[in-house]
């Protein structure tokens, strides 16, 4: 089973929780908010989905890349997270 299947309530709770994001902004620009209120939430939206995105990379990677029952050799845990804090530190 894939990491996506499995976390799938969590997930999309997030997934949620970001469209909600989006439409705030929808309404921001339908009422006529002011610049900044609008950049706020566009900012909000966007580390919302960096956050989402960084959440499933990490996941592929512990699942897919170095799953220790697969492949006991070939994990290199130091790596791992040193992969993953680049990737987290990207998506910010």
């Amino acid at each position: 089973m894939t990491h996506t299947i499995r976390e799938k309530k969590k997930l999309l709770a997030r997934v949620r929780r970001i469209r909600g994001q989006v439409e705030a902004i929808e309404r921001a620009l339908d009422s006529e908010a002011g610049c900044d209120q609008v950049m706020h939430l566009i900012a909000g939206a966007r580390g919302a989905m960096a956050g989402l995105m960084a959440e499933v990379v990490e996941e592929h990677v512990r699942t897919h890349l170095v799953d220790a029952k697969k492949h006991p050799d070939a994990l290199d845990t130091d790596a791992t997270e040193q992969l993953l804090e680049v990737v987290r530190t990207y998506l910010k």
